[in-house]
């Protein structure tokens, strides 16, 4: 009897010890023997499905149309700084030659921007935008006279578009300026009043019928654009809604005989060729070699740093060069998986996390290909912050992985690799920023399998 019960423990427990023999010690991975009461039993670190964590540049980012005009910049010791220049082409809105008294006398032109109520960085400091006269044509690019459509990530339309490298000449010399502290819950719009040059030119141009104001595209080819330029010393992004408008403010004497007020306005005619201009500055960083002829830094190269960024196409790519090899072994069944992200802990930074993160599908050459989807389904999967606490316990975001592992030897997720990354949305027109937690010099992710051995 007891020897029959000795046979079997032996029996059991052999699978166990030689995969602990194969796998090693690192804690990248846990292991754990199917229980329906308790997953938690029986787990097994092992080293043999390790994390390689890096830090890279997507190309391609378009900004134009996103709804969002972002002006600002804010820094930080880890990734350097990161401004937003906003560009955008007006039409004639509102304005009437015709409408306009003879009698007119010009009050003023102001630009209005309605706020949105996005701001990301240290809304305390004063903060400076001046307003420039763009010098030359705002243009669209079509990516595919540039790139086969392999290499065109999937969240840029084959359409046209403006990107966020791109950058079109102003006048050194600024239409309006304005100071301000960016109190963007307590107030609606910021008014810049235009210097009296300009401002007497587009008067003049109403009153007298100049054939300039009376189309958008007349009036586009004598005024391009403008361009609202950050200050450098600014410490916060400040997002508008993309409904800016010029007001031209005067005054005449009515039928009464008293005097009245009125006003005309021009306004953007075409959101799409409105768009944000991003300058990254990390020459001070770890991340001073990153650009896109460099889209790839390895965590083992910044001491751990790893960091994802909206706007300028920063994400963290995620590999696992060595899952293959337990995935294809014929005697483990996966039953659950998740990828375990920590986030450094947001009561020692002022930078709000980002609420919600997504996994894109890099495909061999680098271009993301897809979203991860919720496991058997055609949602994008979203990992929603857990967050952490004064304590010092850092957020989490956790993914479902368990589609991905059992497909990557398919030809849907073959040779490809994961690029943890803000929503789409976010991507395309928010500078919202994540710098995962570190254990020493390693990046605190997990991924935790729960699996059967026959």
């Amino acid at each position: 009897m007891i020897k029959n019960f000795k046979r079997r423990s032996i029996q059991f427990l052999l699978p166990l010890f030689t995969l602990a023999a194969f796998v090693g010690c690192n804690k990248d991975i846990s292991l754990s023997l199917d229980n329906s009461r308790d997953e938690t039993i029986g787990v097994v670190p092992i080293d043999t499905v390790s994390v390689k964590v890096s830090t890279y540049q997507l190309d391609d980012i378009p900004t134009s149309g996103t709804g969002t005009i972002l002006v600002g910049k804010n820094s930080n010791a880890i990734t350097g700084s990161f401004k937003s220049t906003s560009y955008m082409r007006l039409g004639i809105g509102t304005v009437n030659s015709a409408s306009m008294p003879d009698d007119a006398i010009l009050d003023s032109v102001t630009l209005v921007l309605p706020l949105n109520k996005y701001y990301y960085g240290d809304t305390t400091q004063v903060q400076k935008i001046s307003v420039h006269r763009v010098s030359e044509d705002i243009n669209q690019t079509l990516i595919t006279q540039n790139k086969p459509l392999e290499e065109i990530p999937y969240y840029v339309t084959t359409a046209a578009n403006i990107f966020s490298n791109q950058k079109f000449n102003y006048d050194n010399a600024s239409l309006a300026n304005i100071s301000f502290k960016p109190h963007v819950n307590s107030i609606d719009s910021l008014h810049i009043r235009f210097n009296n040059t300009i401002s007497n030119e587009l008067f003049n141009m109403i009153k007298n019928e100049d054939s300039r104001v009376q189309s958008s595209s007349n009036f586009q080819e004598y005024f391009k654009g403008l361009a609202l330029v950050p200050d450098d010393n600014n410490t916060t992004l400040v997002g508008f809604k993309d409904t800016v408008y010029l007001e031209v403010h005067y005054t005449f004497v009515n039928s009464e005989g008293t005097r009245s007020s009125n006003k005309q306005y021009f306004s953007i005619d075409n959101r799409s060729y409105q768009y944000n201009q991003i300058d990254a500055d990390r020459s001070a960083t770890k991340f001073a070699s990153l650009n896109l002829t460099n889209p790839e830094i390895s965590s083992s190269q910044t001491n751990g740093d790893t960091f994802l960024e909206g706007l300028t196409g920063i994400v963290a790519k995620i590999e696992f060069p060595t899952l293959l090899a337990l995935v294809n072994d014929p005697t483990i069944a996966i039953n659950k998986a998740e990828l375990v992200i920590e986030a450094n802990n947001g009561a020692s930074t002022i930078f709000t996390q980002p609420q919600s993160l997504i996994m894109m599908i890099g495909a061999a050459n680098g271009t993301p290909v897809s979203m991860m989807t919720a496991p058997y389904s055609t949602q994008t999967q979203q990992a929603v912050l857990v967050p952490g606490n004064d304590f010092g316990s850092n957020g989490t975001y956790t993914f479902n992985l368990i589609e991905y592992l059992t497909k990557i030897k398919t030809t849907a997720y073959k040779n490809t690799s994961l690029y943890l990354s803000l929503p789409t949305s976010g991507l395309l027109s928010t500078g919202n920023r994540l710098i995962l937690a570190k254990d020493g010099d390693t990046p605190n992710i997990k991924l935790n399998i729960l699996y059967t051995k026959f």
